[in-house]
């Protein structure tokens, strides 16, 4: 089916973050757009008043008129989803065009200039800046991106732009979809193993991956990755880290709230760049976002520019509260390396202050294969509490719980280990310097009622 031929799409999986950016591009053209999630949630709400028709029950009947035409209507479904999904089999039955969300961003990056961000971690916030560079500057942009851009308020940009930013997930290998104009990746450590199965195939997915960007465009990859890139003729390559490779920082200087580095390039050196986040982690980050933006041609005042005012992504180093007595933050971090890079930054940015983490493990065999990362991150912090894994798409697995984490972290670190529904009574009876929630389930969803905790603590 033609993308120009669509009248009407429709959602298995709607309040995904990712399916509900596709799900804002077509509400924003003008069609009808119509879909399920098994639960409300904040984003699905605010997708029904933009528009969308959502229901929360496996419901033939429930699907709008529009999206019961085959002909005319896309029908688009996140992995996640069973295939024995009444919705999902009514379609398939009936000989509907149906697509992952993965293969509807291919087909955007063959109607744009893709500029994709792949890596097992970094790459929303990496995707997110780039994002907002090309946007606030002369060539703006599309994105679909995997979190809530703090600049917008939404995980979505739409534009009469040639380019489009889209975060290239990895998982169930739907990044091969992507035909990208030009890609960053940022990390390849072994991640999803229920999926690829051994290292060696996680590693093979992203060298076919680097085989789809076209002719003429470019490879921009971190220095230090194990993987090896197999590029098309005419693709130019480059390479970045913090302090090495074609783009890399020098100057670095964090304090007082504030970090500024130089940006060095192949193409035109920049003095003085101001992270609008200030978190060392971003440092990195920003490297890859302004390489791809000037590539693409942004000039130099536009990456100083859009890299002062980026704002941050939603559940990405948040934070909610930011005093001299106490510092309250949120962080979608869930594999080691992630927890690792969090928790170096926080304790680069608060040498002085006691750390205490809140920690949701997520997915039963993510901690079946890296209980021991997961040990060896959290001990660069003083205190860790944790909780029961999360289990999303999985079922239990025997012997695996977050007492292998647990029995694990270093000596020196203050732990213990509650229930998730125990989380609230423990911060209203414990004092913190500096806490942190972290994780990819829902712990997060209390973090409001931490926050006003928390302030109610300072106010008395």
């Amino acid at each position: 089916m033609n993308i120009k031929d669509i009248k009407a799409v429709y959602f298995i999986g709607a309040g995904g973050i990712g399916m509900s950016a596709i799900a804002r591009y077509f509400l924003k053209r003008g069609l009808v757009v119509g879909g399920y999630d098994k639960t409300p949630s904040d984003l699905t709400r605010r997708l029904e008043k933009e528009g969308m028709l959502i229901h929360y029950e496996e419901n033939i009947d429930e699907i709008p008129h529009a999206c019961k035409k085959k002909e005319s209507c896309l029908i688009v479904y996140t992995p996640a989803i069973p295939t024995d999904h009444q919705e999902l089999q009514y379609f398939r039955a009936n000989g509907f065009e149906i697509q992952k969300r993965a293969q509807v961003l291919g087909t955007l990056t063959q109607a744009h200039k893709g500029l994709c961000v792949a890596g097992t971690h970094g790459k929303t916030t990496s995707s997110t800046m780039c994002a907002h560079i090309m946007h606030q500057s002369h060539l703006n942009c599309n994105a679909f991106l995997g979190g809530i851009s703090k600049n917008y308020g939404t995980n979505y940009i739409l534009s009469d732009s040639d380019y489009v930013v889209i975060e290239a997930d990895e998982f169930d290998r739907s990044f091969h979809w992507l035909h990208p104009w030009m890609s960053v990746i940022t990390s390849t450590d072994p991640d999803h193993l229920d999926i690829y199965g051994t290292k060696e195939a996680y590693l093979e997915s992203f060298r076919h991956y680097t085989e789809l960007i076209q002719p003429g465009g470019a490879l921009i990859i971190h220095r230090d990755l194990e993987m090896k890139e197999n590029l098309q003729n005419g693709v130019r390559r480059y390479d970045y880290s913090l302090n090495e490779g074609d783009f890399h920082a020098e100057n670095i200087r964090i304090g007082n709230g504030e970090i500024l580095f130089d940006f060095i390039s192949p193409i035109e050196n920049i003095t003085n760049v101001k992270l609008g986040q200030p978190i060392p982690i971003n440092i990195e980050n920003g490297i890859a976002a302004m390489a791809m933006a000037q590539l693409n041609g942004c000039t130099k005042e536009e990456l100083k520019y859009g890299m002062q005012t980026f704002g941050g992504v939603d559940r990405r180093f948040d934070f909610k509260i930011k005093t001299d007595k106490l510092v309250f933050l949120s962080d979608y971090a869930h594999h080691p390396k992630e927890i690792y890079q969090s928790a170096k930054s926080i304790r680069e940015l608060y040498q002085d202050k006691h750390i205490t983490a809140i920690f949701q493990p997520h997915l039963y065999t993510r901690t079946r294969d890296f209980y021991k990362d997961f040990a060896d991150a959290l001990s660069l912090l003083d205190e860790v509490i944790l909780t029961e894994i999360y289990p999303a798409r999985e079922e239990p697995i025997e012997g695996v719980t977050s007492q292998l984490i647990y029995d694990n972290l270093g000596e020196g670190v203050k732990k213990k280990m509650i229930l998730k529904d125990e989380v609230l009574n423990y911060v209203k009876t414990h004092n913190f310097e500096v806490l942190i929630v972290l994780g990819a389930g829902d712990l997060d969803n209390l973090v409001p009622q931490i926050t006003k905790l928390l302030n109610s603590k300072i106010a008395s």
